[in-house]
């Protein structure tokens, strides 16, 4: 979920402004001079002197290299005139420095609104937060719930309560936090699981908010608290005579842009782990 990256009425009464003129090479908002990169977006319009670095025109630096275009990431606008020097989409910074400025900006993939300091590099590249985001979450290396119980050699029996926990691990469980930094944009990502969905092998689906209880001896035929379920077949008839498990983990990944306009979103990750469950019968003797 976006949260925008500073006060909406700061937005609201900059759109209200006079605006700088538009640089879209006759065709509109998004023309031949307002397309974009992957990562990096061009500026669609200058102010009415010139775009630090670039005279007022946009460039964009995997055009030129292949001669190919592609649908704009995000457009950016510098506010004319800026915020005053209180307003926190300056962040850390200053006015008036000649390092940087504040830009509305709108990313029609994400619906993501509002304003953040840019530096006055090449006509202030657009990093797109959310990339450098799933940057950061690269460097998490996150992987599937580390399934403790139950466990690989084990065997259980039709109607015995079964505790489903998993050993948590920055990169199992979570919390889990890195960052990611280009064109002088810093974001820092953390993640952590919200909640494991097992399917048991049997047919049967059990969705637990945590990591589950760990089991112990004095607990003796009691339900877990928090995540278990109860075999009502036997494996013998399924593949190896045992149940195919998976745990399947959703990460929510909360981010947010350091300095700057202070912009926020979030991601989700889904990662999973697969194990076998033997479940047999209670044999009777006598």
């Amino acid at each position: 979920m976006l949260r925008r990256a500073a006060a909406a009425g700061i937005l609201l009464s900059a759109l209200s402004l006079p605006t700088a003129s538009a640089d879209d090479g006759g065709s509109g908002v998004g023309g031949p001079n307002c397309r974009a990169a992957t990562q990096y977006v061009k500026v669609c319009a200058r102010d009415r002197g010139r775009q630090p670095g670039t005279g007022g025109k946009a460039r964009n630096a995997s055009d030129a290299k292949s001669g190919k275009s592609s649908a704009p990431k995000c457009n950016y606008r510098k506010l004319d005139p800026q915020p005053p020097a209180d307003n926190r989409a300056w962040g850390k910074h200053k006015p008036g420095e000649g390092k940087g400025a504040v830009y509305a900006y709108d990313c029609p993939g994400t619906m993501r609104v509002g304003v953040v300091w840019l530096p006055n590099v090449a006509a202030a590249p657009a990093i797109d937060p959310e990339v450098l985001a799933r940057e950061a979450v690269d460097k998490m290396k996150l992987s599937g719930p580390s399934v403790a119980s139950p466990r690989a050699a084990g065997k259980y029996t039709v109607g015995v309560p079964v505790w489903l926990w998993v050993n948590e691990s920055p990169t199992t469980f979570g919390p889990n936090t890195a960052t990611a930094t280009a064109g002088g944009v810093t974001v820092t990502a953390t993640a952590k699981v919200k909640q494991i969905v097992w399917r048991l092998g049997d047919g049967s689906t059990v969705t637990c908010a945590g990591p589950g209880t760990p089991y112990k001896a004095a607990y003796g035929m009691k339900d877990s608290p928090s995540c278990g379920h109860r075999y009502t077949k036997t494996s013998a008839d399924a593949p190896g005579a045992k149940f195919r498990l998976t745990a399947t983990s959703t990460w929510v990944v909360d981010w947010q842009v350091a300095g700057g306009g202070g912009e926020t979103g979030q991601l989700t990750e889904i990662r999973q782990t697969q194990a076998q469950v033997a479940v047999g019968e209670v044999q009777v003797v006598g």
